[in-house]
């Protein structure tokens, strides 16, 4: 008698990542030959800094390719250094956790601080994977609409009404994936005072840090008072800003009970993630000169090519897009196109939408579902002007031709 394996009740309640069955199959597509403009993944198109790389290269080349303890200790008093120049806060190494990326940043402090039954609050739209690991950890998210005409961010009453003697964390995420929203220092005050009175343990995912379009100046959650420094855990890392998403390298600094009990997680999980990429991170920390012209020159890239989509996905009929400010992303609204049959395909959803610009125009977005909102789709302008011209092109065909 063949066994039947019953999969654990945690896994069947959390949805796959949407943005990388996009991409999964667009690249199935792809493979049977289909030209397909991808507007999907959440990656900078840039090589990594040719001097990150040449660090990385140099410490292999040494034999820095055991477990990564040693460099991890290197890397932490390096990201604390980084942390008090440009954010203004102080941590001490003890503080802080490196990881494999800051996806696992993430899932290390839901593990961690999250119990069963408890409330995570989340601002939609959201990041695909922040509602699954609160499951993943057995809480329950409380999510907190926003739309268009808030610019997409939530406001300090709107937080206060949504805490319960249950609610144990908040999520804060800005510059926000996958809206581009960008909260003004005045704002994240104002959210971090409610955060401070009800006594709650937030998350601070500043990924997208220096990536910002306008005159809005980065401010760290952490930074609003010293008594909120003691419930903010702040994670970043590597991928977005120097263009090292397969490096894996985040890390969060935050609370000394809640940073231990977050290594000790991670000990049982990945340990340390790859020295060599620990070296490659610390050379991006150090090497202050050539990191900064090459940021400053992905974000020039990054704003042109933020500013050509924006202007075209506006002209699209039945689509609208609030101006992002932020990260990589437009997130147009598509509600418009509803009722409408393109290519045979009959539209009533975001998901309906996606698939019609898939399966018809070749052209790979991600669907609103999965980000909490059931009237937009999201487009990754991290990719050139020319494929960023094809690809709505290939929509504008589709939509004007129906």
């Amino acid at each position: 008698m063949e066994a039947k394996v019953k999969l654990a009740r945690r896994i069947c309640e959390v949805q796959p990542s949407a943005t990388l069955a996009t991409d999964a199959k667009a690249r199935q597509l792809q493979a049977q030959g289909m030209d397909i403009i991808g507007f999907s993944v959440g990656e900078p198109d840039f090589n990594t800094p040719e001097h990150i790389v040449a660090a990385g290269a140099a410490a292999m080349k040494a034999g820095d390719t055991k477990y990564g303890a040693k460099r991890g200790a290197e890397l932490k008093k390096l990201s604390a250094e980084k942390l008090k120049r440009e954010n203004a806060l102080e941590y001490n190494p003890e503080n802080i956790i490196v990881s494999n990326g800051a996806k696992q940043s993430l899932y290390n402090i839901m593990q961690v601080v999250v119990d069963e039954g408890d409330e995570v609050i989340i601002p939609a739209p959201y990041w695909v994977s922040y509602l699954e690991q609160v499951r993943l950890a057995g809480g329950k998210p409380v999510i907190l609409p926003t739309n268009e005409e808030t610019g997409f961010k939530i406001t300090p009453q709107q937080l206060a009404q949504a805490i319960t003697p249950r609610t144990k964390l908040f999520i804060h995420n800005s510059p926000s994936n996958p809206t581009g929203a960008v909260y003004t220092p005045a704002e994240i005050q104002a959210i971090g005072a409610v955060i401070e009175k009800a006594g709650i343990v937030a998350l601070s995912d500043e990924i997208y840090e220096h990536l910002i379009y306008s005159d809005t100046p980065p401010l760290s959650l952490a930074v609003v008072s010293p008594g909120l420094r003691k419930q903010v855990v702040t994670i970043n890392g590597c991928s977005k800003t120097f263009s090292m998403t397969g490096w894996r390298i985040g890390w969060a600094a935050g609370p000394d009970e809640i940073i231990k009990a977050a290594l000790k997680f991670q000990s049982h999980a990945t340990s340390d993630p790859a020295a060599f990429s620990q070296a490659a991170a610390a050379e991006a920390y150090k090497d202050l000169n050539q990191s900064a012209a090459a940021v400053g020159n992905m974000r020039r890239q990054f704003d042109m090519r933020r500013k050509r989509m924006h202007s075209r996905l506006n002209k699209l009929p039945g689509v609208t897009c609030l101006e992002p400010m932020g990260a990589f992303y437009c997130f147009p609204n598509v509600s418009g196109v509803f009722g409408r049959n393109l290519s045979g395909v009959s539209i009533g959803s975001p998901m309906n939408f996606c698939n019609a610009a898939l399966e018809k125009a070749g052209v790979a977005l991600v669907p609103g579902e999965a980000f909490g909102s059931s009237q937009h789709v999201r487009l990754s302008y991290a990719t050139s002007l020319e494929l960023i011209d094809k690809g709505l092109d290939r929509l504008e065909k589709m939509l004007n031709e129906g």
